[in-house]
């Protein structure tokens, strides 16, 4: 891996690890405890953000291949957008992971 994308995922990391220490306060009588709204935000946006990238990644392989073999033969065109759809699927699961953190 090059130095300087190493060196911004370190970055990145540090900036997300810093976001998520929150000031601690005493608490009132009957408040409820659980994750504060920074930390939900930032859960959800990592959860969609990797599926997205991960499927983006997986759906540029896919396309690519897919598109070389509609090329050699068309009578395969359905069985590779079956393929590209398991490869959108999992964009889609991470939508429904943000709004699961979201909704807590």
């Amino acid at each position: 891996m090059k130095p300087v994308v190493l060196l911004l995922l370190v970055a990145a990391f540090t900036f997300v690890a810093a976001g998520l220490t929150d000031v601690a306060y005493a608490a009132e009588e009957g408040a409820a405890s659980g994750m504060s709204d920074g930390s939900k935000l930032i859960g959800a946006g990592i959860a969609f953000g990797v599926a997205a990238g991960g499927a983006g990644v997986g759906l540029g392989q896919v396309g690519a291949a897919g598109l070389a073999v509609i090329s050699e033969n068309p009578a395969l065109q359905s069985k590779v957008f079956i393929f590209v759809g398991m490869v959108e699927s999992i964009a889609i699961y991470g939508i429904v992971m943000m709004f699961i953190i979201l909704g807590q």
